[in-house]
């Protein structure tokens, strides 16, 4: 199998992980690729508690052809325990941005990485705890923005000292309780076949257990052991097929934490039949362009042993986008298909 591998790496400088050098990315704040036409906070907010969804990832994709030259997908999720739902995606959103290669935000040269530069600015207010577009101003001093009410209060604590002075920065410094621990995302080409011969059945499923345990694939070491145990008794059922591939597949390289393979198809980590069938018949065409969606990515369990948010769980997040990727302006939805464990 031809498919790329994202790994996760505690940066050295988190200064490069800013929009002006096209990163990608686990948690922090989102690096926004097209700076004027940002995603609404309507865009961000959760649907069934309002909330606004905190930034997952993004990846940088380009594609080959002129207006892709740049391009970033975006995953948000909402973050509270009411919404997380098995087997369904409702909490998350994907958002697709992509700029030719001469536009009004980058120069047309590749960065330098001999000096390190700062962030290129949106000419739009941005949220001083987690980044995203920001229409609301502290009622003080008028230089302070903020997404939504909620923000404004868990960051009044930090922005109360400066308030009114000329200490005031409009620098966001996010909050851990809103944005997740940054992380670059690292892709490197594999084929997996060459990896997967390597060791035999039963020491691929003693490492994975190893892992399971430590809190490394997610949190498979919480689900009770009668719910794994029809995982581990042998191929006796399509569910035992499916797993045993998945873990086949992710033994060499167990802290993979993303899946890139456009145009191909997810790893699924369960009988897809049974748990997201429906899920996948839904997925609509472009809304742009009215193209057919296709599999681009998917996020691994592994990322959740990063987060440290015992509320999260899943076991595929699959990323499918515009065929085409077709021309937009701003930011465009996409679609996730989320995969679960257990039911």
């Amino acid at each position: 199998m031809d498919v790329d591998l994202g790994f996760a790496d505690k940066p050295e400088d988190a200064g490069w992980l800013v929009n002006r050098y096209f990163p990608s990315k686990l948690g922090g704040l989102p690096a926004w690729l097209e700076l004027k036409e940002l995603p609404t906070t309507t865009q961000l907010q959760c649907k069934k508690c309002q909330a606004q969804k905190a930034f997952l990832c993004q990846l940088y994709a380009d594609y080959e052809d002129d207006f892709n030259f740049h391009r970033t997908v975006y995953v948000f999720m909402c973050r509270n325990a009411d919404c997380q739902q098995a087997n369904r995606a409702d909490n998350f959103t994907v958002l697709r941005s992509q700029l030719p290669r001469s536009n009004k935000f980058y120069s047309e040269e590749e960065p330098s990485d001999d000096v390190l530069l700062p962030a290129i600015e949106s000419p739009r207010k941005l949220c001083a705890a987690c980044g995203c577009l920001a229409p609301h101003s502290c009622s003080r001093c008028k230089i302070i923005s903020y997404c939504c009410a909620a923000h404004q209060r868990a960051h009044w604590p930090q922005h109360k000292p400066d308030c009114g002075t000329t200490k005031v920065s409009t620098t966001c410094r996010p909050l851990p309780d809103l944005v997740f621990a940054e992380y670059e995302i690292n892709m490197e080409h594999n084929l997996e076949e060459d990896d997967t011969h390597e060791k035999d059945e039963q020491a691929r499923m003693s490492e994975f257990i190893a892992l399971s345990e430590a809190g490394k694939t997610g949190e498979l070491s919480d689900v009770p052991e009668n719910e794994l145990e029809k995982y581990f008794d042998g191929a006796s059922s399509q569910e035992d097929k499916v797993f045993q591939q998945f873990k086949k597949q992710t033994a060499a390289k167990p802290d993979q934490i993303v899946r890139y393979e456009r145009g191909g198809q997810p790893l699924w980590i369960a009988n897809t039949k049974d748990t997201i069938e429906a899920q996948l018949q839904a997925i609509p065409n472009c809304s742009k362009c009215d193209g057919p969606r296709q599999f681009e990515f998917q996020i691994m369990p592994q990322v959740l042993s990063l987060l440290g948010d015992s509320v999260l769980d899943w076991g595929v997040l699959a990323v499918y986008t515009c065929a085409r990727s077709c021309r937009i302006e701003g930011y465009v939805e996409e679609y996730l298909v989320k995969q679960d464990i257990v039911a």
